[in-house]
């Protein structure tokens, strides 16, 4: 009976601590000092596309902090997209081209992308076009930076580092999120392309040579629409990579929208990975294809709250197991498997995330799993498969 209880418990504790240690390995390799700047060159003919829902509050303020960092030449394109207000009147009147489009049944950012796309193509031929959100602001030297890699000839895609902008007097909820944001899209995304692997594509301030965006499939309702793109183009030999001299930040978000906010995406990721996680790393073993597998066993490792939820349960029931005259290992394995992958998270905090976390706020840490708690059970029950606008700060 033991041996049963046994082998039980070791299947438990592999499942949990094989997604612990490799979270732990990505951002060791990542917090590995800086990686190399791209060296932008100049000259290149770069679009910027915004695709905006009903943002006429705050699309002129973009608009202008764009032009702001932005090399004169650069064409900037507002899709105006299903919206009920003013987002095209104020955005041409801060300067840019804008395209309106009108389709209650194809909704979503994917489609406004792909509509985009059109009349870029109807206008002079392009080099890059970068991707930003209609509330993110691009750092200075992003859109040279970002137009560089993407002409240099590996026809890859480009991803600045997305990070929501530190504020110390947000709630710690909102604090712990940011830092949990540049864990994801910093230390972890680097880490994987230092190994070999593909960065992840967020969805703002990223860029794609014109060919790979000419044909890529944009046209989609998803949730987290650049993630499935990030993944078919890393299948398709064009995996997309960190650019750190470019950055791009986002103000957070409204506490009373937050939840729904993380609701949409990590319902979103969690249905891609269920869908995509075991056949791009088949793919990606048969072709001999690093970038595939290292995206795969990225994806494998849920959101760092679910993470804990989840090694906290499998802590519990090896100890369980190991009472009832299971062997001791398993339980061990768990537990040093997690202090592993928390010793690295608070390396990362002391190493750069200060700025967004203070020192009180990360003693809230177990009371912010709690409140995403609701997000994993409503996957279970009730999955978000619409796509809905966030609610920006101050509506």
């Amino acid at each position: 009976m033991s041996a049963v209880l046994s082998l039980v418990a070791w299947t438990l504790a592999f499942a949990a601590a094989l997604p612990l240690l490799w979270f732990t390995l990505e951002v060791t390799v990542g917090l590995m000092g800086a990686g190399r700047a791209a060296q932008p060159a100049g000259g290149q003919r770069v679009a910027v596309l915004i695709p905006a829902h009903d943002e006429a509050a705050g699309i002129g303020a973009t608009l202008d902090a764009l032009r702001a960092v932005a090399p004169a030449n650069t064409r900037v394109l507002v899709v105006a997209d299903n919206c009920s207000d003013d987002t095209a009147a104020v955005a041409r009147a801060h300067g840019a081209e804008v395209a309106e489009r009108c389709d209650a049944t194809a909704r979503g950012k994917g489609y406004a992308l792909a509509f985009g796309r059109d009349r870029l193509a109807e206008g002079p031929p392009l080099d890059a076009v970068i991707v930003l959100d209609a509330d993110c602001r691009l750092a200075p030297g992003s859109v040279e930076a970002l137009a560089a890699a993407c002409t240099d000839g590996s026809g890859r895609p480009a991803q600045s580092i997305n990070l929501i902008a530190p504020d110390p007097d947000a709630s710690p909820m909102t604090q712990i999120s940011g830092f949990a944001m540049l864990v994801k899209n910093l230390y972890r995304s680097r880490g994987m392309q230092r190994m070999g692997g593909a960065a992840l594509l967020t969805g703002t301030g990223m860029a794609f040579p014109w060919p790979v965006f000419a044909t890529a499939s944009l046209a989609s309702g998803s949730l987290v629409e650049d993630l499935g793109l990030g993944i078919a183009l890393t299948r398709a030999g064009h995996a997309p990579r960190l650019i750190e001299a470019a950055g791009v930040s986002s103000a957070p978000p409204p506490d009373s929208v937050a939840l729904v906010q993380r609701t949409r995406w990590e319902h979103g990721f969690l249905e891609t990975v269920r869908r995509s996680a075991l056949p791009l790393l088949g793919s990606g073993l048969r072709r001999g294809a690093l970038a595939e597998v290292l995206l795969a066993l990225h994806l494998s490792v849920p959101p760092l709250a679910l993470l804990l939820i989840a090694t906290s349960g499998v802590l519990f029931a090896t100890g369980l197991l190991h009472l009832a005259g299971a062997s001791a290992g398993p339980v061990a394995t768990v537990a040093v498997a997690l202090g592993t992958t928390l010793m690295v998270t608070l390396i990362a905090w002391l190493h750069g995330g200060r700025p967004w976390l203070r020192p009180g706020a990360l003693l809230r840490a177990p009371l912010y799993v709690l409140w995403k708690l609701p997000i994993y059970l409503g996957f279970l029950r009730r999955r978000e498969t619409e796509w809905r606008r966030t609610p920006r700060a101050g509506e």
